[in-house]
């Protein structure tokens, strides 16, 4: 029989909350860097699903992090899963969040902004394994000439595989 909706969310995001690191993918390619990617579990009370704090930074300079977003992970009815992915207002008040909650303060969801197109949505496979991404040109992005961008993405107990892509137009890839 299959899942009930909602009943792998726990699992998800035990799976999605810690430190996670690319060291051993740098250190067998150098055309990759160190990337250090923070996940943790913020307003737990809340009864609307789970919401992160996310942090991510190349290792050499985890107290300069590129990229800083707030995700609200949901069940779908359809069995799959939702990561919205959003904004934070005053991304450098909060940096290193991940280590002391205290510096969200009166942070809301209502005062994050969604990143329209760029929700990941994620399918549980017969492995256990949570596996999807966010929608083809859905995901818009001026970054190093994309004009959209891609995520796919693998979560298992023990890894998080993600790879990040930006794609011009013509659906030629410009980065990732």
């Amino acid at each position: 029989a299959a899942a009930a909706p909602g009943d792998g969310l726990p699992t998800l995001v035990a799976w999605m909350t810690g430190s996670f690191s690319s060291a051993a993918q740098a250190a067998a390619d150098s055309s990759f860097l160190d990337i250090r990617l923070q996940m943790t579990p913020i307003w737990t009370d809340r009864t609307d699903g789970a919401w992160f704090y996310v942090e991510q930074a190349v290792a050499w300079a985890q107290d300069k992090p590129y990229r800083q977003r707030v995700y609200h992970v949901t069940a779908l009815p359809d069995g799959r899963y939702a990561s919205a992915v959003l904004a934070l207002p005053d991304p450098a008040a909060v940096v290193g969040a991940w280590r002391d909650a205290s510096l969200l303060g009166d942070l809301y969801p209502g005062d994050l902004v969604e990143r329209d197109g760029c929700i990941v949505y994620l399918e549980r496979r017969a492995d256990g394994a949570f596996v999807g991404g966010t929608r083809e040109r859905d995901c818009k992005s001026t970054l190093r000439g994309a004009t959209w961008a891609s995520t796919g993405i693998t979560i298992t107990a023990d890894a998080m595989e993600s790879w990040d892509r930006g794609w011009n137009d013509a659906g030629e890839q410009v980065w990732g």
